[in-house]
């Protein structure tokens, strides 16, 4: 069924405006009929921040962001779907055009800007889909006009703590002016310190919430020393590595495109990407797992980022060029890989290539 949409829905997709064509994929995700995902390999299931996770690919935030579909995705095979980023207040982001397709490059460039529904139609959806099961995480954001944006985080952690499987304090979004610098250390120390005491203040009422930190791949490493060392004393549960990237590779082919304003994802981000999730595990050294995002495409690729120290991946932009078959070609090859060399799970094959990937020349 998913190959037959995926060969009937593509070739439409691709012709309209792609911000168009996004809300017309999300209208046909909200029609399918209900019912139970196909289960996965056993091989493929995950233990990670405390959730049983039944296959490691995620559908990356962003693409869900009012959380209009979360049980659709989870239908069509992916092990946890992330919504958002969400704001407290509505908000609708920047100007269009701001989603731009890199055809030659399988990549996308976007400024969207957090556009989203705001927090309280955002948990109405969740809070009626919450009987559904599945892992299904919160992204949060500030609002960009806010005067006070860690206070924003805060209270979206007090919101959404009932019903979120885990959070994401998403402070790598280039397309929110200011917003990386609060990957800067003494900004990143205090808003850790404030949403982990929201957290813990509601944690006896809505239970336990998980809280992963997601970064840019445009860090240095020294800065990428600091993000890593607060995380750590600040005791985080994980991070996903990494968001878009300012960076424009010599090597893309789309030059006019690439002039655009925003941060580019899909193919061209795999190597930079997954340079940083080696980086960032070698300096983690096991105090928690890391969440792979940017450029993976093939089975290939996610087993790239496994071996560079993810314990789960994320998926968006390359559906947008290979269509939602996609998942299960990445969970097959997976699978595959481990009865191929007689491993019993992905765990056993997590940061194998850690040391290596460090050690190499740095991506261009």
């Amino acid at each position: 069924m998913i190959r037959a949409f995926d060969a009937l829905t593509l070739p439409l997709l691709r012709r309209l405006d792609p911000e168009d064509a996004h809300r017309l994929a999300i209208g046909g995700l909200r029609l399918l009929p209900p019912g139970k995902p196909r289960a996965s390999d056993p091989k493929l299931a995950v233990r990670a921040f405390g959730l049983n996770f039944p296959n490691p690919v995620g559908m990356a935030a962003g693409f869900d962001k009012n959380a209009e579909a979360p049980d659709a995705l989870l239908r069509l095979g992916f092990g946890f779907v992330e919504i958002g980023s969400v704001t407290p207040k509505p908000q609708d982001g920047n100007p269009r055009p701001r989603l731009f397709r890199l055809e030659q490059d399988f990549g996308v460039i976007n400024r969207m800007g957090f556009n989203n529904d705001g927090a309280e139609a955002v948990l109405r959806r969740l809070a009626t889909r919450a009987r559904h099961g599945g892992i299904v995480g919160v992204n949060v954001g500030a609002n960009k006009d806010s005067v006070d944006r860690t206070a924003d985080y805060v209270r979206l952690i007090e919101l959404f703590a009932p019903v979120a499987s885990y959070f994401t304090v998403n402070v790598s979004s280039p397309n929110t002016p200011g917003l990386r610098n609060l990957q800067q250390a003494a900004a990143l120390d205090d808003l850790l310190a404030r949403v982990i005491d929201a957290r813990e203040r509601v944690r006896k009422n809505a239970g336990d919430s998980p809280l992963l930190l997601k970064i840019a791949p445009d860090l240095t490493l020294q800065e990428l020393d600091d993000v890593v060392h607060i995380a750590r004393s600040r005791r985080v549960d994980g991070m996903i590595v990494a968001n878009t990237t300012l960076a424009r590779p010599a090597a893309l082919r789309d030059q006019a495109k690439a002039k655009e304003q925003g941060g580019l994802s899909g193919r061209p981000l795999l190597r930079l990407s997954t340079r940083m999730v080696a980086e960032t595990y070698v300096r983690a050294e096991g105090a928690f797992p890391l969440i792979g995002v940017g450029g993976i495409d093939s089975g290939g690729a996610a087993l790239m980022k496994v071996r560079a120290g993810a314990t789960l991946i994320q998926l968006y932009s390359s559906l947008i060029y290979k269509g939602l078959g996609l998942v299960e070609d990445i969970k097959a090859d997976l699978v595959s890989t481990l009865r191929r060399t007689s491993r019993e799970s992905l765990s056993e094959i997590v940061g194998a290539d850690a040391a290596t990937i460090t050690a190499e020349p740095w991506p261009d």
